[in-house]
């Protein structure tokens, strides 16, 4: 890996160092299997194959986006987008494994912690593309090369410019505990979004359950997904998010939609969402070659210049207008802990917010 090259990446900045040996509960050391190119003869068995099943915790549009641009890239191979919650994926698959069914190519999750679960039960095959060793840090890559990072973002704050003021908006998580903000706030639902389970966990971590108990009380509009917040904010039809993918945010304010982004004073959650292939693939000569175009530049780029989403690959551009990540003050997850964790979370949750 190049590290001075890595450390020198104005996107990203010296911030995202620190979050090395976080991601993946295993020591950082280089991944113990080769790098994979895309060969003739790969591309030539999956279009054999002719199809893949894609698993996917990214919004539809993103994963339908990502799936015609490797079926223009590569025709005659179909790309079948299973698209749900983070949770639901993993509680599909594990189901569809108890039942001896084997569907899934390729699944990515915006919950680290299912990959530690899938590689303990041996569900996953060592696939490294070449893009991931030469472009990619080795903290964002499994050290036996059963995953890597395919994108990232922040959950953050944020409001809707046509209802809130600038000055009035929210700088913080403590400031959505105003009373003015009472039956105004929207959150997402860690049952349903894995993106906003390791948001919760790291806020009850960092504040407290009591934080989230306050919270709670605001009358705070509950939704699933992740991308859900920054939808209604946009509409209108609540004035602030608690919650919420940053980049749904920045999409809608590059189209004219009256929203801004905050990112919190006390920090705001990185998500992190890894691909990988799985051992029983139905169609494996086409899942590696899918998950090789998930890591290329090609498609690295169209997710950050078209869906504001965040890049580890060191050739890609950021997107215009986008706070860098070294500006952000992260706030980590440990997936191993959210693993541990993850049951009794959502229990208490629902108990708190009465969902």
């Amino acid at each position: 890996m190049n590290k001075q090259k890595w450390s020198r990446r104005a996107m990203l900045g010296a911030s995202v160092g620190s979050v090395a040996g976080m991601l993946f509960a295993e020591p950082l050391r280089a991944a113990t299997i080769a790098p994979s190119a895309v060969t003739p003869d790969l591309i030539e068995a999956a279009r054999k194959e002719g199809k893949i099943s894609y698993y996917a915790a990214i919004q539809l549009d993103v994963a339908e986006r990502l799936g015609k641009l490797f079926e223009e890239k590569y025709p005659g191979i179909a790309v079948h987008v299973e698209r749900s919650g983070a949770e639901r994926i993993f509680q599909r698959i594990a189901q569809e494994n108890d039942s001896g069914i084997h569907a899934v190519d390729v699944a990515n999750s915006t919950d680290v912690s299912h990959y530690l679960d899938w590689k303990k039960k041996g569900w996953l095959a060592p696939y490294l593309p070449d893009d991931v060793v030469k472009h990619f840090p080795a903290d964002q890559i499994d050290p036996e090369g059963l995953y890597a990072t395919a994108c990232a973002w922040f959950e953050a704050i944020g409001y809707n410019t046509n209802l809130v003021k600038p000055e009035d908006a929210p700088k913080s998580y403590a400031d959505l505990l105003d009373p003015k903000w009472r039956g105004k706030i929207v959150k997402g639902h860690p049952s349903y979004s894995g993106a906003i389970l390791t948001a919760t966990f790291v806020l009850s971590r960092d504040l407290g359950w009591s934080y989230l108990e306050k919270l709670a009380q605001q009358k705070v509009m509950q939704v699933q997904s992740a991308g859900d917040p920054p939808k209604k904010v946009m509409l209108g039809e609540r004035a602030v998010m608690a919650d919420g993918n940053d980049y749904n945010l920045v999409v809608f304010k590059d189209q004219g939609k009256p929203v801004e982004v905050v990112y919190a004073t006390e920090g705001s959650p990185l998500i992190i969402v890894p691909s990988g292939v799985f051992k029983t693939a139905p169609n494996p000569n086409a899942a590696r070659l899918f998950q090789s175009f998930f890591f290329s530049r090609e498609a690295q780029q169209m997710l950050v210049t078209e869906f504001a989403h965040r890049s580890f690959h060191d050739e890609v551009k950021p997107h215009p207008g986008q706070k860098p990540m070294s500006e952000v003050k992260m706030l980590k997850s440990d997936p191993a802990a959210v693993e541990a964790a993850s049951e009794e979370l959502k229990a208490h949750y629902a108990k708190v917010f009465k969902v």
